[in-house]
Formats: structure tokens, C-alpha cells, sequence
């Protein structure tokens, strides 16, 4: 017997392949670990460099797509990461030179929360095949296919593959309800068809797609259509494996899994075992299971870094509530944290119930980026502001846009009244638009050059700065070194992640004590720790903390409203986008004084009363806190 380093069983595996046979249908596989795998468990953290010791091997494997980049990915890395997502593009080609790329487009919303104009479009999808993307798998959230129109005719100009997206979502707990059923999925098919797509794929983005609906939707549309089907299924319901197997069956092309040490929970199923069922039938993948076992060996050594980042306190790796709530997992992590930080986990329960009146409310909509965050976090504001002020008191602005029409068309009509009352004094009418959002929307690169011509170097920058102004400025003012990168957003090494481990484990045996003053900086930031299930809370100092001394919270109404001293203090923690007021302005009641992004929506913060602005202690881009003054008005 012969071993690797690994401590792998070479000779068995020899032997183990030696009769086997040469599948008549292999299945397709696409590994989707280096994107959907860590934004699923590790709220997209994961670092270019604890990529590439993988990328080689995940060359060789023989998958039909590497999914790199896209969804969440260029958000978070400029943001939190401090790292150009250009340049993993360009690096990760480097090291995967046989595979073929793919992305995940929203289609107009791009790699953002809104649509963007046309030109932002183009500029974008062309820009990220120069760098490297082959395959686009582009959505909408609302499955309305003119929002695909503008990407796809660069995609196509280029002789890159365009891959068409179903969102699949249910309004009942099957496959065959009055709005989510068969005959809806076969007419998006269709469509897809008629646009001339060279690929479909079912996205079933919180796992929600049973076995046997898998089985028979995917029978019903080898009818219709010779287009090849891909499916991508979540593992949050624990269905996922499940739902793979008969989708295969029913003869699906091609599946995503991720490497075992990024699958399951709210990720994917795990590559390695489907290797293994389907070994030796006419479905093979042909793939050799001691390399991925080798891959995922090395895949597991730089996990420590990103196990800060699973804060879910369930000791199931499954969560069957999703079948009742429908919530995907991005969207379950984003109402969770929001609460959290606003001191109001205990709603949680509150936002379930209300959930389904919302997405009503709103069309019946597919819970989807960015759809689920503006039915999430509107959702989220009537259970903290509607019993206080009433229905639909604070409606965020992409609640406003979706009224509009912005988002393009929604699977029901929306409830006219909830329509009404956000379309009231909406700056581009109060009249629904029935066209393709993307037809009416201004030329924004122009603006964008002009704006960030001090800032940005290439196209790229300018495109980065496009789709996000303010975290895509700061992010080019640290890439160029005219201001410091917070010590918060550079990498952790292995050293530092083995110290705090055991500085962990002397706490947990009673071990560490504190042998210095007393007196706590004044500057300290208060972190959540979880071991094997369990919280602890900890603080440490921070100078880059506000607000001082940690002072004990006190519950009090999420509200906006003045302090006797005439401050204006934050009703959410989020991050400032836009001051639209200056010193010595005067306000009346209810007039909009700066913009507030919370979970990725925008909030328009009103004056709570009428005076002058005699003090601001915000500016775009700075991050506050639940209680952070941000205006004095007297």
C-alpha cells in the first residue's frame, strides 16, 4: 500500500479505477466553492490568496465551469477584503488555464442592488471578459427577461456562452401552486428559448425544489426543449442531495456542487459523494476522487481564518424551517444581523409571520438578490415602526423603485394602496412605468468619469466607482495609499488565527486573567465569539470605535427623534451614502437629510423636526451605530 502526504490511499485508488468504465452520459459538473461555496458560509469572505494554493488543482479535475466571480463577491471584496475584484479575476486565470470561468450576472442590477443604466452594463460585462469570464449566468429577480437584454448583446458580440436563468421559488410548500407551478416554469423556459439562450439554468437559490418536482419538471422540459439544463440547488432544507439525484434521472446536463469543506448547510451539496454514487453508471463524472481529496486536505488547512464569520447558533447543519419561511440563506443571515444590531433579535419570529403579507404585498415576487433584501428588510421596518406609526411607516427606497416599476415587472400586481403610498411625491413620477426599466434610465459612465477623474486610473476603477460611489471611492483611496486600510479589513494570518484560538481555549479553562489596570480603554468594540455551539462576548480596544466607553443599551422605540440638546441620532446602524444637507440649512419636519444604507438598502433618514442644522458629525461613507448622533438641529 502506498500513501501520499495527504495520507491518501494512491495504490487502492489506482486499483479502484482500473474497471471502470467510460460513462455513455457523464454528468456535467460546475464547482461553485471559490464563489457561491464561501458566500454562502462565510458571508463571501474568502481571500484571493487562500485561492490560489487550490486553483491549479481544481484545474485538473475536470469540471465543465469554475465559478470565480460574481454575486456578492465584488461587493465584498472592495468593501470588507480591501481587494480589487479585477484582479482576482486576472489572478485566478493565471492558475486555471484549462477551465472554463463563470459568473453570476443579476442582469441590469449587474453585481449591485438596482438597475443600472446601459451603459454601466456594457461597460461592466465587457470589461469582465477582457479579464477573463467565459460563462455569464445571468438573472432577475423577477424573472423578466428584457432586464437581460443589454448584457446578453455584449456577452453574444464577443462569442461568450450566455446562460439564461429561471429564479425558482414557491408560494406553497410543492411545486403546484397558484402562481409557482408547472405551467409558470415551462412558459419562463420558453422565453429563455425564444431569447436565445445557449443554456438554461434552474436556480433554486434557498432549496426549496423537492426531489420529485425536480423529477418532473425537468421531464416536462426535456419535451419542450433541447436547450441543456443546469441545475443549482442550495442544501439549506436538506433536500439538496436528494433533488440532485433525480434531477439526474430526469436528465438533467449539469450540476453545481462545491468541495466538501465549503458544501452543505446553506451551500451546496459536496462533489466527493456524488463522485462515489454515480461511479460506474452511464452518468459517471469520471473524476478522480483521491485529487479531490487532496484538494479538499488543502482546502481545509486556511478554513480557521473564516470560522470567526459562521455565527449561526444551530447545531443542525440543516435548517427545515426554510420549506415554511422560504427565506434563502443570505437573506436569513441579513435579517438576523440586522435585528441584532438594532437590539431587536427577539422580532425574528415577528419578521417570519410578516414575511409572506409583505412579498404579497409587493407582487408575489421570487426571494432573490436584490429582491429578498427589499422584501427582508422592508419587512423588518414594519415590524419595528408600524405599530407606532402605522402600515408601511418607513418604506425603504427600493421598495419605492420596485412601485415604480425600476425593477421591471412583477409576477402579481402590487397591492395598489401599499403602491400609492410609496409612489406619493416620488421624484420620477407617481405613475407606474410599463416599459423595460433600462430604456429610461440616463447615461451614467459620463458623470462617473468626471466625478472620479482625480480617483480612478482605468476603466476598471471607474466601473468599481459606477456601481458602488462611496465604498468603491474609499476602496481606490486605500488601493492608491492616499488613506490607510483599517486594520479591520487586512487579512489575517494563520499566526494570528492559531493565537486567538488559544487565547479562546485559556478563557474557556479559566486560564486567562488580567493582570493590568482595571480601567478600560475608551475606545472598545464589543465582538461575538461562538465555540462548539456556545456565545461569549468580548471586548477589545478599537480606536477606530465610537460613541466612547461602551455604555450599557437601553431598549427604547426605533424612532428618529431629537434629544433635548437638539440631536438627531441614527434609528438603524448602516452605512452614510449621501449627506444631502449642509450647516446652517434649515429643515422642516419630515424632510430627507441624508441616506442611510442598511443590509445593502437605502433609507431616507427625514428630520425628525423643523430648525436649523447647526452641527454634523457624519460625511459619506462613515459607518454609525444604533444611537450615533449624526445632526444637531435647534
Amino acid at each position: 500500500m502506498q500513501f501520499d502526504k495527504h495520507g491518501v490511499l494512491e495504490m487502492a485508488q489506482m486499483n479502484y479505477d482500473a474497471d471502470r468504465p467510460k460513462a455513455s452520459n457523464p454528468i456535467k459538473v460546475n464547482d461553485v466553492s471559490l464563489r457561491d461555496g464561501h458566500q454562502s458560509l462565510f458571508a463571501t469572505r474568502g481571500r484571493t490568496e487562500d485561492m490560489i494554493p487550490v486553483a491549479e488543482m481544481l484545474d485538473e479535475v475536470g469540471f465543465n465551469a469554475i465559478e470565480t466571480w460574481g454575486g456578492a463577491t465584488f461587493d465584498t471584496m472592495h468593501r470588507f477584503l480591501g481587494e480589487d475584484p479585477w484582479e482576482r479575476l486576472r489572478v485566478l486565470k493565471k492558475h486555471i488555464t484549462k477551465t472554463p470561468f463563470s459568473m453570476l450576472l443579476r442582469g441590469q442590477n449587474v453585481v449591485g442592488y438596482r438597475n443600472y443604466a446601459d451603459d454601466v452594463v456594457r461597460a461592466f460585462v465587457q470589461r469582465a471578459i477582457d479579464n477573463g469570464m467565459d460563462i455569464f449566468r445571468c438573472f432577475d429577480a423577477l424573472n423578466d427577461y428584457r432586464n437581460f437584454e443589454t448584457a446578453a448583446q455584449v456577452i453574444k458580440d464577443n462569442g461568450k456562452h450566455f446562460q439564461g436563468t429561471v429564479c425558482y421559488t414557491l408560494n406553497e410548500k410543492r411545486l403546484g401552486g397558484d402562481v409557482y407551478n408547472m405551467d409558470y416554469y415551462l412558459g419562463k423556459v420558453r422565453e429563455l428559448d425564444a431569447f436565445g439562450v445557449d443554456s438554461i439554468c434552474l436556480k433554486d437559490m434557498a432549496g426549496l425544489m423537492a426531489p420529485y418536482d425536480a423529477y418532473n419538471l425537468i421531464t416536462e422540459i426535456k419535451k419542450i426543449s433541447e436547450t441543456p439544463i443546469s441545475l443549482h440547488t442550495h442544501f439549506t432544507s436538506g433536500m439538496g442531495d436528494l433533488t440532485i439525484f433525480k434531477a439526474i434521472e430526469a436528465g438533467v446536463d449539469i450540476v453545481d456542487t462545491c468541495m466538501a469543506p465549503y458544501a452543505y448547510r446553506t451551500s451546496h451539496a459536496a462533489v466527493e459523494p456524488l463522485v462515489v454514487s454515480l461511479y460506474g453508471t452511464s452518468r459517471d463524472t469520471g473524476f478522480d476522487l483521491s485529487h479531490l481529496s487532496k484538494i479538499g486536505k488543502k482546502m481545509e488547512e486556511y478554513i480557521p481564518k473564516y470560522r470567526h464569520l459562521d455565527n449561526s447558533p444551530k447545531y443542525a447543519i440543516i435548517d427545515t424551517d426554510v420549506i415554511m419561511h422560504q427565506t434563502p440563506g443570505g437573506m436569513l443571515s441579513n435579517l438576523v444581523n440586522q435585528l441584532k444590531a438594532m437590539d431587536a433579535l427577539e422580532k425574528l419570529d415577528d419578521v417570519f409571520e410578516q414575511l409572506p403579507k409583505v412579498r404579497k404585498d409587493l407582487g408575489d415576487i421570487p426571494l432573490v438578490t436584490p429582491t429578498s433584501q427589499i422584501v427582508g428588510i422592508q419587512t423588518v421596518n414594519n415590524v419595528l415602526f408600524d405599530k407606532e406609526q402605522g402600515e408601511y411607516a418607513s418604506i425603504t427606497e427600493q421598495v419605492k423603485d420596485l412601485c415604480f416599476g425600476l425593477y421591471g415587472k412583477t409576477t402579481k400586481p402590487i397591492n395598489p394602496e401599499v403602491q400609492k403610498k410609496a409612489l406619493a411625491g416620488y421624484p420620477r413620477g407617481e405613475e407606474p412605468i410599463t416599459v423595460r426599466p433600462g430604456s429610461i434610465l440616463e447615461d451614467e459612465m459620463p458623470g462617473v468619469k468626471d466625478k472620479f477623474k482625480d480617483l480612478a486610473k482605468d476603466i476598471d476603477d471607474e466601473v468599481l466607482c459606477a456601481l458602488y460611489p462611496v465604498t468603491g471611492k474609499r476602496f481606490l483611496k486605500w488601493k492608491y495609499g492616499l488613506e490607510e486600510m483599517p486594520e479591520e479589513v487586512k487579512p489575517r494570518t494563520m499566526e494570528q488565527v492559531k493565537h486567538d484560538a488559544e487565547l479562546v481555549e485559556k478563557a474557556l479553562g479559566g486560564k486567562l486573567t488580567d493582570k493590568g489596570s482595571d480601567d478600560k480603554p475608551e475606545n472598545m468594540r464589543e465582538l461575538e465569539v461562538y465555540v462548539d455551539g456556545e456565545k461569549f462576548v468580548v471586548e477589545v480596544a478599537d480606536k477606530n470605535a465610537k460613541g466612547g466607553q461602551r455604555k450599557k443599551k437601553e431598549k427604547k422605540e426605533d424612532v428618529v427623534e431629537l434629544s433635548a440638546d437638539g440631536a438627531m441620532t441614527a434609528p438603524i446602524p448602516g452605512l452614510i451614502t449621501e449627506v444631502k444637507k449642509s450647516v446652517g440649512d434649515t429643515v422642516e419636519a419630515g424632510e430627507t437629510v441624508l441616506v442611510l444604507e442598511a443590509m445593502k438598502m437605502m433609507n431616507n433618514i427625514a428630520a425628525p423636526a423643523a430648525g436649523t442644522i447647526e452641527e454634523i458629525k457624519v460625511e459619506s461613507g462613515d459607518s454609525v451605530s444604533k444611537g450615533d448622533v449624526m445632526f444637531v438641529i435647534k
